[in-house]
């Protein structure tokens, strides 16, 4: 049982520090201290939920359906895109973060939507989370402590990216500092896009 478990917390903790676009919008958030604790249990809940779908089955599916995966993968282009494009606009414009205090905060639910559309519209979680890691556990001597270790692993990473980063805020709020976020995340959604566009 705590081979699975430890195999499910390695594999899992390897694939989700690699900065991708949900790390960075939990990033973002974090740093504008704008619903980040939502948002990180919204991402860890997701990718329990992923996990466990691609370890009881969902891997099967998606491997023996390219019409699902063709799906996810124009839709998650998209959507990369356009936040890209908005991450782009903030980055280049020397008024952004003065304009973001005066807006105020946007509201949970319309942070936690683009969490939601950050998770599940970018085909590498259905790639990464279902296929990949839920073969790997589908193949262990204790599927559910797989599924649990590798749900551990989502809420050591989540939480630590998201308080970590709303601590160090205080330090990092400079126009500079913003701006550069920005466009770190308008070259990481652009990136992504670009990549799933020549592997279509």
């Amino acid at each position: 049982m705590w081979q699975s478990y430890l195999n499910g917390l390695l594999v899992s903790l390897g694939l989700i520090m690699a900065i991708g676009t949900q790390n960075a919008y939990v990033l973002a958030q974090s740093l504008r201290r704008e619903h980040h604790l939502s948002v990180a249990l919204l991402c860890i809940v997701c990718d329990a939920v992923l996990v466990a779908a691609g370890v009881f089955g969902l891997a099967n599916v998606l491997a023996n359906n390219p019409t699902l995966l063709a799906v996810a993968r124009w839709g998650g282009v998209v959507f990369l895109l356009w936040y890209g494009a908005m991450a782009l606009r903030r980055a280049l414009s020397p008024q952004s973060l003065a304009e973001g205090d005066t807006d105020g905060q946007r509201s949970r639910r319309a942070v936690l939507l683009t969490a939601l559309a950050v998770t599940l519209l970018n085909p590498h979680v259905y790639l990464d989370t279902v296929l990949l890691i839920g073969s790997l556990g589908a193949q262990q001597a204790v599927p559910g402590a797989y599924v649990a270790g590798a749900a551990s692993a989502s809420v050591v990473w989540f939480s630590t990216l998201a308080i970590g980063a709303a601590w160090l805020a205080p330090w990092l709020a400079r126009p500079t500092t913003w701006r550069l976020l920005d466009l770190m995340v308008a070259v990481m959604m652009f990136s992504v896009a670009v990549q799933l566009i020549r592997t279509a």
